[in-house]
């Protein structure tokens, strides 16, 4: 069986960490830079930081930050945010980043994600899906959230695996920030439809929800923010419990 991995998501906004409740509301959570080195410390297996205006405010991700942050770990460590073409990737790459991370520009012009796959290989690029269930389907949104798209989420999640993503990044918006849980059913619909791992995001409140997402949700990483920016459940502890409880975590 495959190791599952935590990774802590650096929510970044104007050089600050934030963390919101269903994409809004956001309360700043502290240094990038000094997070994603307590992080690093503290056994996290990966890092994801994303720019979450840098889409709706039309700039680009900041290559400086990712180059301070890049410096003060030695985790793999994955860039999102204002990511539109291939050239901007390189960019990030160039900065230190591992991965890149995109959304909006895919659902736009899907063929972003061929063109970065055939450029630096799958294994660098993270699909990231923000979904939202209303009047009985799974729609998905772009701009952080803000803009339901006429893709419904398991068809999109097949084809971003079929164009040459190398994970997806699925976050369930109904449940970002709410700590009730990760969305385990829709998590296990999409890992079932895909053939590369897919990391669940959003909801993530007790050492249980990631129990209930790696088996329940079939889910291959799980993601979260506030629980360990805020101090609510140590990375050590958390991966302490999950091994006790069967699952194949790197301690």
């Amino acid at each position: 069986m495959l190791t599952k991995r935590i990774i802590p998501c650096l929510d970044i906004k104007d050089g600050r960490t934030v963390k919101g409740v269903n994409f809004v509301e956001l309360r700043d959570a502290g240094d990038p830079v000094a997070l994603a080195r307590a992080y690093a410390g503290q056994g996290a297996d990966e890092l994801v930081f994303l720019d979450i205006t840098a889409t709706v405010e039309k700039r680009k991700t900041f290559a400086e930050l990712v180059k301070r942050i890049a410096r003060a770990i030695n985790i793999p460590f994955t860039v999102g945010g204002g990511i539109s073409t291939v050239a901007d990737v390189s960019r990030m790459l160039e900065a230190g980043a591992d991965k890149v991370s995109v959304n909006s520009s895919a659902v736009r012009r899907p063929e972003l994600i061929s063109e970065i796959a055939s450029e630096f290989g799958s294994q660098c690029l993270v699909v990231a899906i923000d979904t939202r269930f209303a009047e009985g389907a799974h729609v998905v949104h772009t701009h952080g959230g803000r803009k339901p798209t006429e893709r419904e989420t398991i068809a999109w999640a097949k084809e971003v695996a079929e164009r040459g993503a190398g994970e997806i990044l699925l976050t369930s918006m109904n449940h970002d920030g709410t700590k009730a849980g990760f969305a385990d059913e829709l998590t296990a619909l999409v890992s079932d439809a895909v053939n590369i791992p897919v990391i669940a995001s959003g909801g993530a409140g007790a050492k249980d929800h990631f129990q209930s997402v790696f088996t329940k949700g079939k889910a291959d990483a799980a993601l979260a923010a506030s629980i360990f920016h805020f101090g609510e459940i140590p990375i050590p502890e958390l991966k302490k419990y999950l091994s006790e409880r069967g699952i194949t975590i790197r301690l």
